[in-house]
Order: structure tokens, then sequence, then C-alpha cells
């Protein structure tokens, strides 16, 4: 029984390939994250982490080498096929939360689920679940303008776990709020995804966060060190 939920072997990627400006993002990445595993992926700017996230989340392809999600090769999936690994086996957390405003916290979380054929009233059990688990729960009517920093990114962790993926990739999901906040909203998180046993892979330039986790990974130079 294959024990691992990401497998990513010798993924390469360049931009402007055979051009003179070509730019070797990855060079050869090899990553492997186990079921329930929380690695953190430490890098500096610029190394292509967003590039490697957005490679295993099936948002873009690599030049060469293959993708595994749940032991299934998806490297070379169609576009439909691959629309429905992101919805079903995928969540995505960004620095930025990238909440829907015209709609509620609850309409938020709810829409994900309903786009996957899940009835509204079961959406909305699921959801106002979710928003207790990270203590937002009575902020489930405000509008994403009405909510604070780390509120917001609360409601954008909830959405993002709304299908019940396998797999969760975040790209400093706490980058954008101060100190204090950061840690208390990466403490809602962690207990989030452990309750949830998913797997994770988080991308973050704080240490004290990565430390956290069960195991760091770094790139450098389109590398794993």
């Amino acid at each position: 029984m294959n024990d691992l939920t990401l497998q990513l072997d010798d993924i390469k990627k360049a931009y402007n390939a055979g051009k003179p400006n070509e730019v070797q993002v990855l060079r050869g990445v090899s990553l492997q994250v186990a079921k329930g595993e929380v690695v953190a992926l430490v890098a500096p700017s610029g190394a292509g982490k967003s590039t490697l996230l957005h490679i295993a989340g099936l948002l873009d392809t690599p030049d060469t080498g293959r993708v595994e999600i749940g032991a299934e090769d998806l490297t070379n999936l169609g576009d439909r096929k691959r629309t429905a690994v992101r919805r079903n086996d995928v969540g995505f957390i960004y620095q930025f939360h990238h909440l829907l405003p015209e709609f509620s916290a609850l309409e938020n979380i709810v829409l994900p689920q309903l786009a996957n054929g899940i009835s509204q009233q079961t959406a909305e059990v699921h959801a106002l679940d979710l928003l207790g688990r990270v203590g937002v729960a009575e902020r489930a009517s405000h509008r994403p303008a009405a909510l604070s920093g780390g509120e917001q990114q609360r409601v954008a962790f909830c959405r993002a776990l709304a299908n019940k993926p396998k797999l969760l990739l975040a790209d400093e999901p706490t980058g954008n709020l101060d100190p204090g906040t950061s840690d208390r909203v990466f403490d809602a998180l962690m207990d989030l995804v452990r309750a949830s046993g998913l797997s994770a892979l988080i991308a973050t330039h704080n240490l004290e966060l990565a430390a956290r986790m069960d195991r760091v990974v770094r790139l450098d130079q389109g590398l794993i060190g």
C-alpha cells in the first residue's frame, strides 16, 4: 500500500525555454509528502517555490518529470481531468485570502461544495463546523470586508478544506499578517490540518513556523537541498 500523498520526481521547469533569456526555475526537484505529514518548504525569494507548488497542484505543468497524488500519475492529464483533481483532491491557500467579497464567510465555504455536487444543507453544516474549528463561527454571516486579516485567512483555510482534499498546498499562508496574528492563525491552520488528517506542503519564510511542522525541506537554486 502506497503511503505517499504527493510524489514529485525529477521536476524541471524553465521559462522562455530555448531563448537567450531562458530562466531555469526548477532543475530536477524530487519530493515526497507522506499521508498525514505536514512538510515545510523553505526557500528564498525567487527560488521557485510558487512554481513548485503550482506544479504539485496541477496549476502548471513541468517540462519534464512526474507528478503523483495518491499514487496516481497525473503528469499528462487533460485539462478537464486536471480540473477535477484540483477540485476534489487538492486544497490551495495563498498569502492573500482571495475570498469572494460579495459573499459571506459561510457562503465562501459553501460555494466550492455546491460546485462539487454537495447539497446546500450538507454544505452549510460542514462549513459551520470548519468555521467553529478555527474559532470564527460567530462571523459566518459577515462578508470579508467586515473581517480582520486573521479572520479572513481562517475563512480561506476553511474554504481550502471544504471538499475534504487529500493534499493541502499553502504559499506563505500567514505572510500578510503581523507576528502575533500570524502565530495564532498558524496554530488554527495546524489544528485544522491535524484534525482532518490530510497531508500538507506549506511554503514559508518563517523558520519558527517551519520548525513546528513534521519536516523541513529547502529549495535553493532550483534544487531541494
